[in-house]
Formats: structure tokens, sequence, C-alpha cells
């Protein structure tokens, strides 16, 4: 059998249906809503069929169908092939000027929240693919060194070091000077052994220095992947759905949610996505599907933001596998584009 236009029609009938009401479909619903002009009995017979080629579930005798987690992903998938689709549930985000990034993504997962109704997640940006814009160099005391590290973004982060020579200012400037000409405008991707080879021979009798600062730099930047923050909202919006309010499901998705390495698995799988396929990374993980252990009752929906100066993050929903996906995603892609515009109107703050 084929999946031809007319089963197509009935399936999302039903799909729309049993994402309204949580209520198995019958034949009565689909010949009121689905615009087919057919008759009871040839409905049944399309959804003997469907359930034949498991698009649908009877969950009960004499009941009506439910969609399986094949129908849903026939589902969102035709959402998703559907590029064109114009915005048209997702209202428009309003977000207040705000003076930090950090500040800027807990609102804005708390609005996805609320607009979804469902639970979400936000991560801070990588930087590891960020470009550095400068290295200061100063002497707070004998034998150390702080590094004020500036990335693209106008993003700083400071360390002290521990050296194994009393450096004077002239000498601090020079080695200042020097670094700057090798990293400044790359990423620390970009930074080459060639390239630190040659900084240690220029450095001179001062290359062990030299070197402790590049160490340092680095762990600066990698760091970042295993400490940046991972931002929630809307966890007991899964109460709302009596599927998920079983005491041990419950229990499990909460702890899931709460937890931030199983979280931060889940971000850095839809990174490398979006850096292996050069997309979006807008994946919708049903069920068992997902890298979180505990969310196999829920439907999880990704997708990776950009700010520019090579920030990436991930935000996502939690919900029901009856979420409404059309709505999600479109909420979704228009807070990406909301979260860039806020991020370059602010850029003086927020940066």
């Amino acid at each position: 059998m084929e999946l031809d236009d007319r089963k197509i029609i009935i399936l999302k009938t039903i799909i729309k249906n049993y994402l309204e009401t949580g209520e198995p479909v019958g034949s009565r619903t689909i010949s009121k809503y689905s615009g087919l002009n057919l008759s009871s009995a040839t409905i049944r017979n399309e959804m003997s069929d469907l359930e034949e080629m498991g698009y649908i579930i009877q969950p009960h005798t004499s009941a009506g169908r439910i969609p399986s987690d094949k129908g849903y992903r026939f589902y969102v998938d035709s959402i998703m092939e559907d590029s064109d689709r114009k915005v048209t549930e997702a209202t428009e985000l309003m977000v207040q000027r705000v003076d930090k990034l950090e500040m800027l993504l807990k609102q804005l997962v708390k609005l996805l929240a609320v607009d979804t109704n469902y639970a979400a997640l936000i991560s801070g940006p990588s930087l590891t693919e960020n470009r550095i814009k400068y290295l200061q160099l100063s002497s707070p005391s004998r034998y150390k060194l702080l590094l004020i590290l500036v990335l693209e973004g106008n993003i700083i982060k400071n360390e002290v070091i521990s050296i194994e020579e009393d450096l004077d200012h002239e000498t601090v400037m020079n080695l200042t000077i020097l670094i700057n000409n090798v990293i400044s405008g790359l990423s620390l991707k970009e930074i080459t052994p060639k390239m630190l080879t040659s900084l240690m021979v220029q450095s001179g009798e001062h290359s062990a220095t030299a070197k402790s600062i590049i160490d340092a730099v680095a762990d600066m930047i990698e760091t970042d992947v295993e400490s940046r923050e991972i931002f929630t909202s809307g966890a007991t919006n899964i109460f709302k759905y009596p599927e998920l309010t079983d005491a041990d499901k419950a229990s499990k998705l909460i702890s899931a949610f709460e937890e931030q390495d199983a979280l931060k698995e889940l971000v850095e799988e839809v990174s490398n996505i979006s850096e292996d396929e050069g997309g979006s990374g807008l994946q919708v993980y049903l069920g068992g599907e997902g890298p979180v252990r505990n969310m196999q009752d829920c439907s999880l929906v990704t997708a990776n933001y950009e700010l520019g100066d090579g920030m990436r993050g991930v935000i996502g929903v939690i919900g029901p596998k009856r979420m409404d996906y059309e709505k999600v995603l479109d909420t979704m892609k228009n807070l990406i584009s909301q979260l860039d515009k806020a991020y370059k109107r602010n850029d003086g703050d927020t940066r």
C-alpha cells in the first residue's frame, strides 16, 4: 500500500484533532474536519489501511485512532519540509533592552515556555569559534601575570597565572605586542602549530612564559564548552498533560530537565549536527530518539541560534508527543530571528 493523498489528508486530520483534544479520533470526526466527501465506511477502510501501515494505532476496542510514532514522524517531517511557510501563530517577541546576554537568554527561555505552554531550554553560546580581538597582560605581583582576553562581541575573560620569572613592565608590554601580533583576529582553531613555533622563537628567553600564556588562553576558551550554563523554564508545564503526570514518568522527566550534564549532552549533539550539515540544527526527537535518557515519553524540538562572531547556542522545547509541532517550530524560528535582532539592537550593552 502507498500513502496516497487521501490517506495523507486523513492521517493529518487524525493527528491535528488528537493534538487539540488528546482523545482518539473516529470516522465521524474525520468526515467533519477532513474536507473529504467520503462515506464513514470508506473512511474506516482508509483508517484500517493506515493502521496496517503503522501510522496510527487503536488504543482500545471500538475506540478511535491515535497517531503512532511513525505517524508523528511523517507529520513533523511534512511541516519541516515546508520551508516557505509563513509564520502565522508565533507572536512578536518584545525584548527589553538588557545589559548582559545572560539576562537576555533567561528572558527569552521564559517567553518560549509561556508561548508554547511546554518546558523550554536555552544554552549560553559556545565561544570556541569566536575570534580573539586582543590580549592584555599586566603583572599584579612578582611571578604573576594577569591575562585579560577580549573576544569578538566584546566578551571578556580574565585569569591570573603563575610564571617562573619576574618580568618588568617593559618586558610585559613587549610580550603583549608580540602575542597579539600572532593571535589577534584568529579563533582558537585557526592558531596553527607553525604560528606557535614562530612565537616561541621570537619570545627568546621568555619562550616558557609565552607558552604558559598561550596555554592559558586556550584553557580560558575551551573551558567555556564545559562551563556554559543552560537556562530552563516551564518545567511544571508538563503536569498539564495527563500522559506525563504519572509519578514515575514525571519524576524522571523533571530530573532529566534539571540535570545539566544530560542537557549539555543534548546541546553538544545539536551543535554537531549544525556543524556537520551546515544547517540550523533544527531537529525533532520523538520518544526514545533523543540522546537524553528519561525523556522517552516526550518529544524534543531543538534548534541552533547564532549571534555572529562565532557564538552559537541551542534552544529547545520539551513536551508530550502530541505537542503542537507546527506552533513550536514556528515559535522557535521566530525566536531565533528575534534573538538575532535583539542582540544587534543591544549591541553596545549585550556584547
